[in-house]
C-alpha cells in the first residue's frame, strides 16, 4: 500500500475520502454475503462466533455511505495478531484506534492513498457479546419513521461535514444513543440481540 493511511491527518483523510450519501442499493446485501465468505475463509470459521451486516447499508431503504460495515465477533481465545495478518492478506488495512483498544479492532478495504479503490468495507472486530450496532440496525428495520429521521440527519451532516468524518460521526451520536435507549426498552422482551 506504500504510504500508511494511519499516518495521514484527519484533514488529508477528509479530502481523500469525502462523505457521500447515496440512495439505498439492494446489492449491498449481496456484497455483504460475498465478503462474509471471504472473511470466513481468511480468518477461519473456528475463530468466528458470527458475522453481522451492520450500519446503514444493512437497513433496506436507508440512504448511506456505500461502505459495507460488518461486525465480526470472534471467540475469546482467538489470536487477534494472527487474525490481523490473515485479514491483511485478504486485502484489509488495519486501522489504528488507540482511543478504542481491543476488543474494538477495525479494518478497512477499498481505500488507497489515491482515494477510494473499489468497494469499501469496514470490519469491526469484537469479542462475543451483545453489541448495540445490531440492536440499532434491527430497530431501524422495524421503525420506518426513525429510519427517515436518521436519513435526513445523515444527508444534512454529509453536507455540513463532507470532508470531516470525525465530525460527521460525532454529530450522529446523540441520535444513535437515543434510538439505542428506546430500542433497549422496546425490544428487551422481544429478542436477544
Amino acid at each position: 500500500m506504500g504510504i500508511n493511511l494511519n499516518k495521514l491527518s484527519t484533514e488529508e483523510l477528509g479530502i481523500l475520502f469525502p462523505i457521500k450519501i447515496v440512495d439505498y442499493n439492494p446489492l449491498w446485501k449481496n456484497l455483504f454475503v460475498s465478503e462474509k465468505k471471504t472473511i470466513q475463509n481468511a480468518v477461519g470459521r473456528n475463530n468466528i462466533v458470527r458475522i453481522e451486516h451492520i450500519g446503514s447499508t444493512a437497513v433496506p431503504g436507508l440512504c448511506a455511505k456505500p461502505t459495507i460495515d460488518m461486525l465480526v465477533q470472534i471467540k475469546d481465545n482467538a489470536d487477534t495478531t494472527l487474525i490481523t495478518k490473515k485479514l491483511k492478506k485478504a486485502g484489509y488495512h488495519f486501522i489504528s484506534k488507540p482511543e478504542n483498544p481491543p476488543p474494538h479492532i477495525m479494518y478497512a478495504k477499498g481505500y488507497s492513498v489515491k482515494g477510494y479503490s473499489g468497494q469499501a468495507y469496514h470490519i469491526h472486530l469484537r469479542y462475543r457479546g451483545d453489541w448495540d450496532e445490531i440492536l440499532f440496525r434491527n430497530f431501524l428495520i422495524r421503525n420506518p419513521k426513525s429510519t427517515r429521521e436518521y436519513a435526513e440527519l445523515k444527508i444534512k451532516l454529509a453536507v455540513d461535514f463532507m470532508n470531516d468524518r470525525e465530525q460527521y460521526t460525532k454529530n450522529k451520536t446523540e441520535f444513535i444513543n437515543r434510538i439505542i435507549k428506546i430500542a433497549k426498552e422496546k425490544l428487551k422482551d422481544i429478542e436477544k440481540y
